[in-house]
Formats: structure tokens, C-alpha cells, sequence
């Protein structure tokens, strides 16, 4: 682990909320969108991601140390599109079947708001991690310079 470890962590977490807080936002400019130009309804997204693990040696000196697995921040798996439909009565909507029925977005706006601010407060803890660990490398490097 080298002293930019920590600053590629807190990249990597400002990098996911803003891919969730941009995919929040689509869903909510959405939330009301009952045909797509593939003919249904939208349907709300959201991002999966994952703990980004990577191989490392315990020992950069010793080479038969076993290697340990190390956390260097998260990872996009992908962004998954929910499979639930929701369908309401409107018989005179020139989009509905033949019982009278309309896809209608699976958003909930109110949801999405509360998804909105947590994604806000964690973009705002890892700036502020973020700016602690410029913090230290600076004053590592005022230590090193006397």
C-alpha cells in the first residue's frame, strides 16, 4: 500500500455517487414517462457495484509471503434495470390494450429523493476524506523537507 492508496479509494466513491446521483436524476425526469422509444414504460434503474479487491504480496522484501487480498475502493458492475411493471386503468389512453390497461413507470419520486441526499452526504464525506488525505500527504511531505 503506497500513500496514493487512500486517494484512489475516495476517487473511486466520488466516481460511483456521481454515476448514482446521474442515474437518480434520469429516473426522476422518468417518473412520468409511460411510452420509450421501444413502446413501454420507463422503468426505474439503479447501479450495482461491488467491493474492488486486488491481489497483493504481504511483503514487497520477503517473495514467499502469501499474497492477501486488499481493498482498493468500489467498482461499477453495472447498471440493472427493474423488471416490475405497473399498470393502471385508462381506457381512453390511445396506448392501452385491449382490456383498457397502460404501462405506467415504476418510479417513485419520493424514493428517489431520499436515494438522492444519501448519495449527496456520501459524495460529501469522500470529498471530505479525500481532502484530509491531501492534508496528510502535504504535511508528510513539510516533515520531509527539514
Amino acid at each position: 500500500m503506497n500513500v496514493f492508496t487512500g486517494l484512489n479509494i475516495n476517487a473511486s466513491g466520488l466516481a460511483l455517487e456521481r454515476l448514482k446521483l446521474d442515474t437518480i436524476s434520469t429516473n426522476i425526469a422518468n417518473a412520468n414517462t409511460h411510452q420509450t422509444a421501444e413502446g413501454e414504460a420507463y422503468r426505474r434503474k439503479s447501479v450495482d457495484f461491488s467491493e474492488s479487491l486486488k491481489q497483493v504480496q504481504q511483503s514487497q522484501t520477503d517473495r514467499l509471503m502469501p499474497t492477501r487480498e486488499m481493498s482498493f475502493g468500489v467498482k461499477v458492475d453495472g447498471i440493472r434495470q427493474d423488471d416490475e411493471v405497473i399498470t393502471s386503468y385508462d381506457p381512453t389512453n390511445p396506448n392501452a390494450d385491449e382490456n383498457g390497461y397502460i404501462e405506467q413507470s415504476n418510479v417513485n419520486v419520493a424514493d428517489e429523493m431520499v436515494q438522492m441526499i444519501e448519495a449527496l452526504r456520501t459524495y460529501e464525506a469522500n470529498a471530505s476524506s479525500l481532502e484530509a488525505n491531501k492534508l496528510i500527504i502535504k504535511k508528510a511531505l513539510e516533515i520531509s523537507k527539514d
